[in-house]
């Protein structure tokens, strides 16, 4: 242990990941995912237009 050995250490490098190869399987999956999340943002947007969910019941005052 000398002087120069205090202080933080630098960490070590992580290895790259290699990018797996990916089979009709897993290009399937992605495509569907990116599907469902299309049609979702669509709903999303469709749905903030509108107001409230709750407005066409039976209105209940509170006098009795």
């Amino acid at each position: 242990m000398s002087g120069r050995d205090g202080g933080k250490k630098k960490p070590l490098k992580a290895p790259k990941k290699q990018s797996k190869e990916m089979d009709d399987e897993d290009m399937a999956f992605k495509q569907k995912q990116k599907e469902e999340q299309k049609a979702m943002e669509q709903l999303k947007a469709k749905a903030a237009g509108k107001g409230p969910l709750t407005g066409g019941g039976i209105k209940k005052s509170g006098k009795k």
